[in-house]
């Protein structure tokens, strides 16, 4: 039905068209055919005037003689001539054949012939009226009037008629036939084409209008996003992204799909207690957190670094266990390093060589050969696990983190089917930089083995594709954010990842805010009146630390009066400890630390409280509730959870954010106080601000800050990421069967 009211959109307007260019084109071309013989007639009567002129000039002197009758009724016997009469000069009629008309007089004859056509009627029909002037070799004659027969112009006219309604008849069919056929295949093509764009096939379709229904894809799917989020905003926080919503996901987009993840830090490690018990720590970890419902959902595998005291203790024989404990969802796969090997790969080449690297910290990277044997021994160890838990040819590989850098090409050689997943956690340098690295070409190459490669940020895919533009052959088409290298393509886009918002079930077993003030002032000996400033990081060279410290410093000398009315409270987990640059940098953190406190300390206690020892989740919690400000002051960081689990844990909608510049959070996040760590006094204005910030432009900044890391949370990352994936192996597939199909 739809198809034949289409076509009749078509052959409607067609017919009418048709049918007026008949009706307007015949008594045109009637008036034309008319034209054209009637100037050929008179050419005609030109030529009969001609070759009558010398019999007429002998003639004409005995108007009444029989010669001249003989000579035009011999002339007359001619079928087309009609009549003939020979007038004087002075236009008298001399003689005529006996059907010339009685009415017509000479002087008549040349008013008719003065006109276009021509045209006199008479009782036989139509008839060609043309005066001709007779001139012999002795002078002018006279003048001859000829009545030329029309009725074979009427015959022929009527004949041309039907030929051109005949021609534009069939005409008109082949072009009606022409359109059904057309729009028969346009309609099957379009209806195709569509369907294919709702199934995300246009662009592999044989044949298929992808170019003309490229616009209608790109407005679809951006309405079905406009959708979606208002579906979802119209659900309420029910329908925020959670570990449920990310395992519906993986049952609508990738069900079936076996998902292998591939992490230097293992989810769960077994320790031995003091009592010979074995214990079961999770550790404290965003990636840990996002991760896990997908293996979990999945049934899938995750391989790891056995690094805790009973980790051999509960492997099976091929080194496995499941977990989570006592509900067995997923295999933990645990591979073993020596202290040579962990040596090497993990204190040397990543964090001596890559960590410094790409965070361009001011601290000198060192590349030892030894450390990069080790690094790309542990690579393939790793990948040749992927392979072994691999239960078919195209498994999803999730592989997270600097780590891993060679483990995605190592993976595609053995599994080139395998969709592989690589996360690089911290921020890329550019080219410049990078270049120091002597294997700066195997690390790119590595990389590129991925399907989908991502990073925080857009301003690190820009710098990883333009190390790539410098240092390898590669196809790079920034528009689409894809590389091909060696017949393979990598899609480079951004995830900025983030935490688990917490639960209503978990803030309602929080302690009020003014309970944890009482306990952090309590257990740190902190006055009442005093305002709180936290900082929770990493003993790490790359948060910003001591230029945080210096920050304090200057701003307790710009303002004097905060002075016995402020502490602030730094924890510093130590980290890598067996690294001189950490080493030395924490013994210059205590010493900072210690000048600041005999500098401004009073009666009351230190100014600076460092608590440089691990602290579990409840207790930094607590010190997020407890506070008046949150620094989080990193040098470089690829993103930075600290300070949105500070805007998590607000729900009072009061304290205030001083973020770095150079975090990739201070994207998400521009109602913080974005400061530059490099430039004390910035940051010291900052936090002399937030310190007097009112409650109202807290209560704001905190509610814009706690919607944006509520809805861009840490499952929202995995999400969109594990989206994209199933895109691409839904291309694929299709590809595939196109393939064999055009082979078939």
């Amino acid at each position: 039905m739809n198809t034949l009211y289409l076509q009749m959109r078509f052959l409607v307007p067609l017919v009418l068209i048709l049918g007026l260019a008949a009706y307007l084109a015949v008594p045109l071309m009637d008036r034309l055919t008319l034209r054209w013989f009637s100037r050929d007639l008179t050419l005609r009567g030109n030529l009969v005037a001609s070759a009558l002129a010398e019999s007429l000039a002998e003639t004409v002197p005995d108007p009444r003689g029989r010669k001249l009758t003989a000579i035009l009724n011999r002339t007359l016997e001619d079928e087309r001539l009609v009549a003939i009469g020979v007038c004087t000069r002075e236009m008298k009629l001399l003689q005529s054949t006996s059907n010339f008309p009685k009415q017509l007089d000479c002087e008549g004859a040349a008013r008719i012939a003065a006109e276009p056509d021509h045209l006199m009627r008479i009782e036989g029909g139509p008839v060609h009226v043309g005066v001709y002037d007779v001139t012999a070799e002795s002078g002018p004659v006279g003048r001859m009037v000829l009545l030329q027969d029309l009725s074979f112009i009427e015959r022929r006219s009527k004949d041309t008629r039907q030929y051109l309604i005949a021609l534009i008849a069939s005409l008109g069919g082949v072009i009606a036939l022409v359109t059904v056929i057309v729009a028969q295949l346009s309609w099957r093509g379009w209806l195709a084409g569509t369907r294919a764009i709702l199934r995300g096939e246009a662009l592999l379709l044989p044949g298929s209008p992808s170019r003309e229904l490229a616009p209608l894809a790109a407005e679809l799917r951006s309405r079905l996003r406009d959708l979606e989020d208002e579906y979802r905003r119209a659900q309420g926080p029910e329908a925020d992204w959670n570990p449920a919503r990310l395992q519906a996901l993986l049952r609508s987009q990738l069900s079936g799909d076996q998902v292998i993840v591939v992490s230097n830090r293992e989810p769960y490690i077994h320790q031995k207690a003091a009592n010979g018990e074995i214990v079961v720590q999770r550790p404290a970890s965003g990636l840990v957190t996002a991760v896990e419902p997908v293996v979990r959902a999945c049934s899938g595998t995750w391989i790891a670094h056995g690094s805790g005291s009973a980790d051999r203790d509960t492997v099976d024989s091929h080194d496995r266990v499941p977990l989570p404990p006592g509900h067995a969802e997923y295999l933990l796969r645990r591979l073993w390093l020596t202290r040579e090997e962990e040596q090497g790969y993990y204190y040397g080449f990543a964090n001596e060589g890559l960590w410094p690297l790409c965070h361009v910290a001011h601290v000198r990277p060192v590349f030892r050969e030894s450390d990069w044997q080790q690094y790309r021994a542990i690579n393939q160890r790793f990948a040749d696990a992927v392979v072994a838990e691999a239960r078919g040819p195209d498994p999803i590989v999730l592989v997270q983190d600097y780590h891993f850098a060679l483990l995605p090409a190592m993976v595609r050689e053995k599994l080139p089917r395998a969709t592989i997943l690589t996360f690089w956690h911290i921020p890329w340098p550019n080219p410049e930089s990078f270049g120091i690295c002597p294997w700066r070409r195997e690390i790119l190459q590595g990389l590129l083995g991925s399907t989908i490669l991502g990073f925080h940020t857009r301003f690190h895919c820009k710098n990883f594709m333009e190390t790539v533009d410098r240092y390898l052959e590669a196809r790079i088409e920034h528009e689409h954010s894809a590389i091909s290298f060696q017949g393979s393509d990598t899609f480079v886009e951004s995830y900025p990842i983030s935490i688990a918002w917490p639960t209503e079930e978990e803030q309602r077993g929080w302690p009020s805010v003014q309970e944890c003030r009482q306990n952090v002032r309590a257990r740190l000996a902190i006055p009442a009146h005093h305002r709180i400033a936290v900082g929770v990081d990493r003993f790490d060279y790359t948060k910003g630390i001591l230029e945080r410290l210096h920050a304090v410093e200057r701003m307790l000398e710009k303002h004097p009066h905060w002075l016995g009315k402020f502490t602030f409270v730094q924890v510093a987990a130590p980290t890598r400890a067996e690294l001189d640059e950490y080493r030395a940098f924490q013994d210059r953190i205590r010493q900072v630390t210690q000048r600041i406190n005999e500098r401004f300390g009073t009666p009351d206690g230190p100014v600076v409280r460092l608590l440089a020892q691990h602290h579990g989740h409840a207790q930094v919690n607590e010190l997020y509730r407890a506070c008046d400000t949150c620094l989080v002051t990193s040098l470089h960081d690829g993103m930075n959870l600290v300070c949105k689990e500070f805007v998590a844990a607000r729900d009072d909608e009061q304290g205030v954010l001083i973020l770095s510049r150079f975090a990739g959070a201070a994207r998400e996040m521009p109602e913080a106080l974005v400061v530059n760590p490099y430039h004390v006094e910035e940051t010291a204005d900052a936090l002399e601000r937030a310190l007097s910030m009112p409650p109202g432009e807290q209560r704001e900044r905190m509610a814009a800050l706690r919607t944006t890391v509520r809805e861009f949370n840490v499952f929202r990352w995995a999400g969109r990421m594990l989206s994209d994936a199933a895109r691409w192996r839904l291309r694929e597939r299709i590809a595939e069967r196109v393939q064999r199909h055009r082979a078939a």
